[in-house]
């Protein structure tokens, strides 16, 4: 079983009941919420030996995230208790009649805010950096201080063995005002691979196009342009090009599938798939977390999820997915993979 490390912040998430303004809200509810988190436990359902290396306070919340990673196959020895930062917290804020979604942060000082490149090197996280296949950071981690990103520096530098990093740009605007944004092009093409959202592109290197993207970033093994509801693009170093169309998918809840898409993908790399069958894996990833609430969507059987990587093009165009589950249709063979 490959092994798989994901490097970054998890906090606290309270969010009010729907439809709630946060001054009216009597009641907020508790949950966790982290890009790279996220990943890891994608990567565990995947059939992956998953790692998330991090730190957190030593509180309450930080025992929460622990406790539910655990819970979903992640392993969390990596991860460095702190007992003078606390866990970092945000408040997520639903739609209502009059404003949009937001979300509020509460996290500069935090546990996670303190790591540094010392922590690549403690008896914990260097065993498992020597053994894995992949390690997979994001931008996220470069805002949170210069101890951070000094960090993302040294994951980037280091002799790679037989290891792969993945780099998900992961836009966040709010961290990066007054923050030179240009630092986000020189790691990520530092990556072996880079995830991308075509419109986050825009923000963090100055282009949505994809021919310019992957020019801006010349040096990484595949550039993955994500085109939100449309298709996933992989770049190749020499020219290479491999373009799937995304599912057509009854949406309920759209956080958390770029991070889902992440990790079907870098899953299908990382146990050798060709990049249409590693791309597919992503969308079927991000379909299965977008027909539920929260940030983790539960898989099709290994069976059913084979025919779905398996069919023909014809047939997954139109293939379809809804919380009662898979739809598709073609070379005589009808798949219904039910998510609880």
């Amino acid at each position: 079983m490959p092994t798989a490390v994901c490097l970054g912040e998890t906090m606290a998430m309270l969010t009010p009941e729907p439809g709630v303004t946060l001054d009216g809200a009597a009641t907020l509810h508790v949950g966790i919420g982290g890009a790279e988190s996220n990943v890891a436990v994608g990567l565990a359902s995947m059939g992956l030996d998953a790692h998330w290396v991090s730190r957190v306070g030593q509180d309450g919340f930080g025992d929460r995230i622990l406790s539910e990673l655990k819970g979903h196959g992640v392993d969390v020895a990596g991860v460095e208790i702190d007992g003078a930062r606390p866990t970092g917290l945000y408040v997520k804020l639903p739609r209502t009649e009059t404003a949009p979604a937001s979300v509020l942060y509460y996290r500069r000082g935090s546990a996670a805010s303190a790591m540094s490149p010392a922590l690549l090197d403690s008896p914990q996280v260097a065993p498992l950096l020597a053994k894995a296949a992949l390690l997979h950071v994001s931008g996220i981690t470069a805002a949170l201080s210069e101890d951070a990103l000094a960090l993302l520096e040294a994951v980037l530098s280091r002799p790679r063995g037989g290891c792969k990093v993945s780099f998900d740009v992961n836009w966040r605007p709010s961290l990066w005002e007054g923050r030179d944004r240009s630092v986000l092009r020189s790691l990520a093409n530092q990556a072996d691979i880079v995830l991308v959202g075509k419109d986050e592109a825009e923000h963090a290197l100055g282009t949505g196009d994809e021919a310019e993207i992957r020019a801006l970033l010349p040096d990484p093994q595949t550039v993955v342009v994500k085109n939100e509801a449309t298709s996933a693009i992989a770049l190749g170093r020499s020219g290479e090009r491999e373009e799937v169309p995304s599912l057509l998918v009854d949406v309920v809840e759209p956080v958390g599938a770029g991070d889902a898409f992440a990790a079907g993908y870098l899953s299908g790399v990382v146990l050798g798939l060709d990049e249409k069958s590693s791309l597919r894996r992503g969308h079927v990833a991000a379909a299965c977390t977008l027909v539920v609430p929260g940030d983790h969507g539960p898989l099709p059987d290994a069976a059913a999820l084979g025919r779905i990587l398996a069919c023909s093009d014809e047939a997954w165009a139109g293939a379809s997915v809804s919380r009662h589950g898979f739809s598709l249709d073609g070379d005589a063979f009808r798949v219904e993979a039910r998510l609880p």
